[in-house]
């Protein structure tokens, strides 16, 4: 199959662009290695954004919400509905297993879901690849174990049960929080001296309060070294401890895949482990090969936003444009 542009990724911003360069006249195809939104999928299910709908909208289609801020479950129907709407063409379930060639002619391989071995044949690459998939790992024996999860979707299957949180950022303070109120033991485990200032303001007294009054037990300056089936050890500024222990929630962070992109020759800051993109079209280093979203940021997750992340595909539609001897209609 050959198509003017591939864009990997169909989250939010992957959308955005496809959306983008259909407005331009140019076909563009979506392949990802999950579901349709696959990082809001696996979102807490009872999640609430921390910001407006209109910030989160796309395609210039209105997002409305019964509330003041959109929920998970508004936001998965909005962008179903949007990616409806333009007709986007989305292989879900087909992660691309490298890319080969150069600008103007790419080959891109793909593995489908029944195992099917795909080739592409594109113009342009627009990489959409997001983060959220690639967690932060702890790095220590027993993290293998089925009862640790890098992701928190409800509180109810850990009732009655002891359950340790590690980490100290808004998503291990609301699932500490969800856990307590649903009748779990929940232990807070966080490597920093307090919780961290990120926290929602009206998230963190809560959590604190919570602590204070014994609720919800806290070890800060703290980390997990090991886990074991029914226990975890931890190291503590009093020594070492070990707690019983039925599950482990490690909400440390995530990461974006940095070994793919650089597989694909494009390169970072030593710093700030952010690609090398021009500012203006963000193409990378590697010609042909554009960036959209959160990846731009590197390790600095926390830049970059479906609130900002999306208008990243306006200026590569419009280069893409430009370089196909189109005329962009994408507007700015």
């Amino acid at each position: 199959m050959k198509v003017p542009v591939i864009v990997v990724g169909a989250g939010p911003t992957g959308l955005a662009c496809a959306i983008e360069l259909k407005r331009a006249g140019i076909q563009t195809l979506i392949l990802e290695k999950g579901c349709l939104l696959n990082s809001i999928y696996n979102y807490p299910t009872h999640m609430t954004f921390f910001t407006t709908p209109e910030l989160l909208e796309i395609g210039d289609i209105p997002f409305t919400c019964a509330g003041e801020k959109p929920t998970r479950l508004e936001a998965l129907k909005y962008y179903r509905g949007v990616a409806k709407h333009y007709g986007l063409v989305i292989h879900q379930y087909e992660p691309v297993e490298k890319i080969e060639g150069e600008d103007g002619n790419f080959l891109v391989y793909s593995r489908d879901r029944f195992g099917r071995n795909r080739v592409y044949e594109a113009a342009k690459i627009v990489l959409a690849t997001g983060y959220y998939d690639r967690p932060n790992l702890l790095g220590v024996p027993g993290e293998d174990l089925p009862k640790v999860s890098h992701y928190y979707k409800e509180p109810h299957p850990y009732y009655d049960m002891d359950v340790a949180v590690i980490g100290g950022r808004n998503s291990a303070a609301i699932a500490a929080l969800e856990l307590y109120r649903a009748g779990a033991r929940v232990t807070l485990i966080h490597r920093g001296e307090t919780l961290s200032d990120h926290i929602k303001y009206w998230i963190r007294p809560d959590l604190e309060n919570r602590i204070r009054n014994g609720e919800i037990r806290a070890y800060f300056r703290s980390r997990v070294i090991e886990i074991l089936p029914d226990a975890i050890v931890v190291e503590t500024p009093q020594g070492t401890v070990r707690l019983a222990n039925d599950f482990v929630l490690a909400m440390t962070g995530y990461r974006p895949d940095t070994e793919f992109l650089a597989s694909l020759g494009i390169r970072f800051d030593p710093q700030t482990r952010k690609p090398r993109t021009n500012p203006e079209t963000l193409e990378s280093e590697r010609p042909g090969i554009y960036l959209a979203g959160v990846i731009v940021a590197g390790m600095h997750t926390n830049e970059i936003f479906i609130e900002n992340g999306r208008f990243h595909a306006h200026q590569i539609a419009r280069d893409i444009a430009v370089r196909l001897g189109l005329s962009s209609s994408s507007g700015s």
